[in-house]
């Protein structure tokens, strides 16, 4: 039986809509975004609310959609959650025994891939981030595994320890590919845009699945075949099974053939030039054209190429517990993980596959170590805190770098770790317990603005690793590159001027100022240095080729790395010294 409704949603019910828990839509739907902050929403305001193959009588749905209440008594909150659509979802701890009872089983439906595609929903139609849906343990793998049966109408059969890598992997890609996928899928989608556009939420990830597999991960072809078409089949109905196999043996046979379409670099302008681009490397248009005008047209491919690879991720040796890099280095190689030391920095060490086996050893949890990007660390350099010091840290949260700032200190001084959210804090605090420093780390709730007014000239040295674009760390956060626009930059701009200003009244006499961000824009590094020393003659640029590796130095002086470059994430640091 298919049933189908309509529901017109004002604008207020839109946004209650959208803060209802994603399951409560059908993946076969056609979904409006929510209207975004400085964003013009675009499309029809409306959901289109499918269900294929609704086996449940008009009684018992008549009863799932009835307006319920949370109940609450003896101080308890009632356990599930109402959606705007009526619909009642259960927490996380009961969706295992819901799934037993009213999931069906579909062993022969491959696990890696239905998680992946319902995962990859939740990025692109829910909003979800990509880092965030890959945490570990096995609480957030039975829970995935229920919002699959949820979204979906039934399960698969459990994930080994292959498939959780494989989904982690394949979502990623498909993500930082996803361009690419779109072009490919075009070019031999019998229909034009519009109707690729309309199409299904869940049978677009199916194919960009499938191309995925076989163009990026050349997997076996008969196995990515059948797996997507069953797949499609049983998720939606027998129709979608035969247009997904029939569009990827097309592709099939053309990448054997070393046919496949590919976007025209000759002739044609500056424009013509970058969409193409974009497209081979899978990148927003207006990205690759401000890197082009910025870095030129080959420094800008290797950077897209780079952004491409399997992230390159470090490790810290926390020698605030006594870790060495050798002591982490003999525990790496009982887990059989690949490393390799970091050229730049003593107690840091590159790992590239492998830490999904390092998050499940339990030296992140026991502070033998932690996860950072080398950039992060040389910014930390930058800053050199000594022992006896002062030290903010605006903006600090999660907290590497503030953790890294006390472990140098050794135990002598302080670190005022303060930012904004209440949530992230807590999670600073935590680690800094857990790495051995919490005697001299102090958490800070406040906005940065706020604070610098009942702490002013408090510090020796004041970090604000400001909040920015991101731009630099695309490699590792593969979603990032689409949800970036240029109006954002401007946005971040006007922030960043104002904690600047902010983090300046922190520092003492003859103290010093780091500007740090995770971006490799000008527009959001040096063109901010140079905007406030025009208002702020008693700071001065000092150089940091005391304290970073030469080929990092720019010519004003500053820490500038670049993932094409340096094989570790874009990132940048001024440092400034206020007159005495």
């Amino acid at each position: 039986m298919m049933v189908m409704r309509i529901v017109v949603l004002s604008p207020q019910q839109q946004q209650l809509q959208w803060v209802a828990h994603f399951s409560s839509f059908s993946p076969t739907g056609v979904f409006s975004s929510p209207p975004q902050q400085g964003h013009i929403s675009e499309g029809p305001q409306r959901v289109l609310y499918r269900t294929v193959r609704c086996r449940q009588s008009r009684d018992s749905w008549q009863k799932d959609t009835a307006p319920t209440r949370r109940s609450v008594g003896n101080g308890q909150r009632d356990h599930r959650m109402l959606t705007q659509t009526g619909r009642i979802v259960t927490r996380p701890y009961e969706q295992r025994e819901l799934r037993r009872q009213h999931v069906r089983l579909e062993p022969d439906i491959s696990p890696h891939r239905a998680v992946a595609v319902v995962r990859l929903l939740r990025i692109e139609e829910g909003g979800a981030y990509a880092d965030v849906l890959s945490g570990e343990g096995e609480k957030s793998w039975e829970d995935e595994m229920a919002y699959l049966g949820r979204t979906l109408g039934f399960c698969t059969s459990e994930l080994d320890l292959r498939g959780r890598r494989l989904v982690t992997d394949e979502v990623a890609g498909v993500v930082r590919w996803k361009r690419y996928l779109d072009f490919l899928i075009l070019s031999f989608f019998k229909r034009d845009l519009q109707d690729y556009e309309r199409m299904e939420p869940l049978l677009r990830q199916i194919l960009r699945v499938g191309i995925y597999e076989l163009v990026k991960l050349e997997m076996a072809p008969h196995a990515v075949l059948n797996e997507a078409m069953k797949l499609a089949k049983v998720a939606l109905r027998p129709g979608a099974g035969n247009m997904v196999n029939g569009l990827l043996r097309s592709v099939l046979a053309y990448q054997e053939m070393g046919k496949l379409p590919f976007p025209s670099l000759e002739g044609g302008d500056e424009r013509s030039r970058a969409r193409a681009l974009a497209t081979i490397h899978s990148h927003p248009v207006w990205m690759v054209r401000r890197w082009m005008a910025q870095f030129g047209e080959g420094n800008t491919v290797r950077l897209m190429e780079c952004n491409n690879r399997r992230p390159i991720f470090a490790l810290r040796a926390n020698s605030a517990q006594g870790v060495s890099r050798t002591d982490l280095i003999s525990e790496l190689e009982k887990l059989e993980v690949a490393h390799v030391e970091s050229p730049y920095l003593q107690d840091f060490i590159r790992v590239s596959i492998g830490m999904q086996d390092v998050l499940r050893s339990g030296l992140l949890q026991n502070g033998s170590c932690a996860v950072q990007d080398e950039s992060a660390g040389l910014v930390v350099g930058v800053v050199d805190a000594q022992p006896g010091d002062t030290v903010i840290d605006c903006c600090a949260a999660p907290g590497g770098k503030a953790l890294f700032l006390a472990s140098k200190m050794k135990g002598q001084g302080k670190v005022v770790a303060v930012d904004v959210n209440e949530g992230r804090l807590r999670m600073l605090t935590e680690a800094a317990k857990v790495q051995g420093v919490s005697d001299i780390v102090i958490s800070c709730h406040y906005d940065l603005r706020d604070y610098a007014a009942k702490a002013a000239r408090s510090a020796d040295r004041v970090l604000l690793d400001a909040p920015c674009s991101g731009l630099g760390v695309l490699s590792k956060r593969a979603d990032l590159r689409w949800r970036r626009t240029p109006e954002d930059l401007q946005q971040l701009t006007n922030l960043q001027d104002d904690l600047l200003e902010a983090a300046a009244s922190l520092v003492r006499s003859g103290g010093v100022l780091v500007y740090s961000t995770c971006s490799i824009e000008p527009a959001e590094n040096s063109d901010r240095i140079g905007f406030f020393l025009s208002k702020h003659p008693e700071f001065t640029i000092e150089t940091v080729e005391s304290f970073v590796p030469a080929t990092m130095v720019s010519e004003e002086g500053f820490f500038c790395s670049y993932p094409h470059e340096h094989q570790m994430d874009g990132a940048f640091a001024a440092r400034m010294r206020r007159a005495t």
